[in-house]
């Protein structure tokens, strides 16, 4: 398999009640994934050789929002990076000092939404579709919306009971806000569960709508390799740019990366280099010399 253009997308119409944004949330320090991270913001990590941000912002495309008027994100941790990637795709909002969390980072993006309802999602949330062509996908958060209540994507849980589910699911990275709760957001540290969530919960005026596609939170190094190796199914997903001389049994390899060696369930970073006399089995190649290890 050659690399990967991004995850497909519907483009079939939603109806939804007045108009919508986006919110794509980029700033955190992604702790859990180091040392990838001191490297690189994890929501630009590659995930089948797509950064996750890309990931986001096509699905988001796909509903027919793009654009800076339409689609904001936010960045703070090696927010640089951020910026760059993003370029004029986006409205870009940079937090100075240390990241504001979800409810922060959408507070400080309230007179961008001014009105509107808002998709917030999490960069590092990783999706494929159930079907293909897609499934409905996040569209099903949208799809006869009262533009009133709380709406989270979510999928049935091991445990119903357990502490962190919604109506007996875990949440699977986007909800749907209505402006009247957005509005009263302050700009400050602060997270959507307690902030909006749980109380939207608690007035019964919160949905979980049924994810039925693949998801996997990327916040650690096995994680992380899990949905990479999703991504390339049963085979190697490599770039046209990448130099496999070795052997490749379902990974991902990256642009301009050198495979001399033996990669078996690995992902292997662009610019990466895997010598003649190295085999490498569930593990993370970046560079030359930093190998994470999942196991």
């Amino acid at each position: 398999m050659t690399g990967a253009e991004g995850p497909p997308v519907s483009h079939r119409p939603v109806t939804h009640p007045g108009p919508i944004c986006a919110v794509v949330l980029a700033a955190g320090a992604g702790t859990r994934l180091r040392p990838l991270t001191e490297r690189v913001p994890k929501a630009l990590c590659p995930v089948g050789n797509v950064p996750l941000l890309d990931r986001a912002l096509t699905r988001l495309a796909g509903l027919g929002l793009s654009g800076p008027a339409a689609i904001a994100v936010n960045a703070c941790y090696l927010g640089d990076q951020v910026v760059r990637r993003v370029g004029a795709r986006a409205h870009l909002s940079v937090e100075p000092g240390t990241p504001l969390g979800t409810a922060g980072g959408v507070g400080r993006l309230r007179d961008w939404i001014d009105g509107r309802g808002v998709l917030v999602g999490n960069a590092d949330a990783y999706l494929s579709d159930p079907t293909a062509p897609p499934g409905p996908d996040i569209a099903a958060l949208l799809a006869g919306w009262d533009g009133d209540s709380v709406r989270l994507l979510g999928q049935p849980a091991t445990d119903p009971t357990a502490a962190g589910t919604f109506d007996g699911h875990v949440f699977t990275g986007f909800s749907l806000l209505p402006w009247r709760l957005v509005r009263d957001l302050p700009a400050t540290f602060g997270d959507l569960v307690r902030a909006v969530w749980r109380p939207a919960e608690a007035a019964g005026r919160l949905t979980v709508v049924g994810y039925r596609g693949t998801f996997i939170d990327t916040g650690t190094p096995g994680d992380y390799l899990a949905a990479n190796l999703h991504a390339a199914g049963e085979s190697c997903l490599i770039d046209p740019t990448a130099t496999v001389t070795g052997s490749c049994r379902r990974s991902v390899v990256g642009a301009g990366a050198t495979v001399a060696g033996a990669v078996n369930r690995s992902v292997i970073w662009p610019d990466a280099l895997v010598g003649a006399d190295e085999e490498l089995r569930d593990v993370i190649r970046v560079g030359a010399g930093l190998t994470v290890s999942t196991r």
